[in-house]
């Protein structure tokens, strides 16, 4: 017997730059969440997260290893690659994302100390549906007023290289030592339905308006993540800010829209 979709759980997670309102995707549990995460007791780790991100104020400047590095010198099991799918953006709301033009790293160095590193960076203006990949060594920042859709190696090593005077810890050294000082070519051009593929994921965009059979991969490991409308699953009922691990080989799914569903599909390669 095939096995069943299964919903995953989310975990809130406060922020002291997070907000109090997740509507439309989450019911608000108090306080200021700046992050949601897609975890399952029952699967245990899982090769790609998911999080939903919420931002009232700028996030540090920040950088994550590759895999090289992050298993050398952390011991960890990768380094993290990620990609941004904009779900909501307020006027003016901008995200940093590589450098205006190359510097060198001593010039990186005292910027990031000084804090002249906010002027260095090359700041994107966001509109919600777009897409940014964020590959392992990339510097970035999400701006104030940004609700994005985060999809990554399931690795957590952040290295911190300004944090506008937060007391929180840096890391100077280590994040000039894994980041690209150059620029970044900021949002990505889908290609047909799939919005961004790398060596650790492949995204695609799926909307409906009518009744379909989902059909899943045959091994590989596949997430569905609902954003916008309302339908069933399999008889299951799919709501905004749900996140469902489909089995390898299971399937196919009838998909019943009620009457649309906007929805990411993300999968190993």
């Amino acid at each position: 017997m095939s096995p069943d979709p299964l919903l995953l759980t989310p975990t809130f997670h406060e922020t002291v730059w997070g907000v109090q309102d997740l509507s439309p995707w989450f019911d608000s549990p108090g306080g200021r969440i700046g992050e949601v995460w897609f975890e399952s007791p029952q699967l245990g780790r899982l090769p790609i997260l998911v999080k939903f991100i919420f931002t009232s104020e700028r996030l540090s400047v920040q950088v994550h290893p590759d895999d090289a590095y992050a298993r050398q010198i952390e011991g960890a099991a990768g380094g993290k690659t990620e990609m941004w799918y904009v779900l909501r953006a307020a006027p003016g709301a901008r995200l940093a994302a590589g450098f205006v033009e190359t510097i060198s790293l001593e010039r990186a160095r005292e910027a990031a100390q000084s804090g002249e590193i906010e002027r260095l960076l090359r700041w994107w203006p966001v509109e919600a549906g777009q897409v940014y990949l964020l590959p392992a060594g990339a510097v970035h920042a999400l701006g104030a007023g940004i609700t994005v859709c985060e999809i990554q190696q399931n690795n957590q090593i952040t290295y911190r290289l300004y944090d506008y005077g937060r007391p929180r810890e840096l890391h100077l050294e280590k994040a000039l030592e894994v980041a690209h000082l150059g620029p970044h070519p900021g949002p990505s051009a889908p290609q047909g339905n799939v919005l961004a593929a790398c060596p650790y994921f492949v995204t695609e965009r799926v909307e409906l308006s009518g009744e379909a059979q989902y059909a899943v991969c045959e091994n590989r490991f596949e997430l569905l993540i609902v954003l916008e409308g309302a339908g069933r699953l399999a008889g299951r009922d799919l709501r905004p800010g749900q996140v469902w691990h489909l089995p390898p080989g299971s399937g196919p799914w009838s998909l019943e829209p009620a009457p649309r569903l906007r929805m990411l599909r993300t999968r190993l390669p």
